[in-house]
């Protein structure tokens, strides 16, 4: 009866995830579809506004503030950075980059944070994974292809976003215990709602939304959330090293809606690309769980 309930965990963690990650596609594709004829300050301020109540509700559930001291923490400060630079960059790239080379570039994100937990936390990180971080590497620069001639410079900004990420989330771990996971995401949104009305008053570039675009926003907000709390579930129910590499399942969700809804035929080199930097993210996930398993003697 014991290996049955770590297997039944993990399988739900898994299924869990599976649905983050498609969940996650359909928000890209709302978004995609949202800054093809809205501009991008506005999307991320309605993104933000809308999103922000179901946070805070949370935390007031909770029994927990918004505007508390703990949220002029310097880690919530550096987290909510992040968490704009990467907002304003990964739009702005969905606005005119495919969204199957968008996928493909984030899938990077996990080597990205291997190689920054190294560096900021002094994490140990063997000569196998620092290679598998390289390899990735190339992967991405295969997807985005510099130097070639369809290479769009736009593409670099999922770089910067996934360079937000990484200082989002790295920050989130510095944030004392006593914060509730409700309360960051709240901060969060709320310098999103911020930026957004940033870039407004700096550009002025607003418009009517039509009653489609405020189904399709809504459609991004709804699909986005869930997702938010279907990969916390799918975290917090099984095994790390099992239900992570799952993550990668996203690249797959969102080449085919692009294929599907945005008519994206993605090019060999991208294939590739994503091939490779998947392959080399499985691999430092294999090779992380096999450290865990050393270091217990399992």
């Amino acid at each position: 009866m014991g290996s049955r309930e770590p297997r039944s965990e993990n399988l739900t963690g898994i299924l869990l995830m599976l649905a983050a990650m498609a969940l996650f596609a359909v928000e890209d594709l709302f978004l995609k579809l949202a800054a093809a004829d809205l501009p991008i300050g506005q999307i991320i301020l309605i993104s933000g506004a809308l999103g922000l109540p179901v946070f805070v509700g949370m935390a007031w559930r909770q029994g927990q503030g918004i505007l508390v001291k703990d949220a002029l923490q310097p880690a919530v400060i550096a987290r909510n950075l992040g968490e704009m630079v990467a907002a304003a960059a990964y739009v702005a790239a969905l606005a005119v980059v495919p969204l199957g080379t968008v996928a493909s570039v984030l899938q990077a994100l996990p080597l990205f944070m291997t190689m920054g937990a190294a560096m900021v936390y002094g994490e140990t990180v063997g000569w196998r994974r620092w290679t598998a971080i390289l390899v990735g590497f190339a992967g991405v620069l295969l997807v985005i292809q510099p130097g070639a001639e369809g290479f769009r410079v736009e593409a670099l900004l999922v770089l910067i976003s996934v360079a937000g990420i990484v200082v989002r989330d790295l920050a989130s771990r510095a944030i004392p215990a006593r914060v509730t996971t409700a309360q960051v995401s709240a901060w969060g949104l709320m310098s999103v709602t911020v930026l957004g009305l940033g870039m407004i008053a700096a550009t002025g570039d607003v418009r009517g939304v039509t009653g489609t675009e405020a189904l399709v926003l809504l459609g991004a907000v709804v699909f986005g959330t869930a997702g938010y709390w279907a990969v916390t579930a799918a975290a917090r129910t099984g095994e790390v090293s099992v239900v992570a590499p799952f993550r990668y399942s996203r690249l797959v969700f969102s080449m085919g809606i692009g294929v599907v809804f945005l008519a994206e035929r993605p090019d060999p080199l991208t294939l590739v690309g994503a091939a490779i930097i998947v392959g080399s993210g499985l691999y430092a996930f294999a090779r992380e769980r096999a450290r865990k398993r050393a270091s217990q003697g399992v």
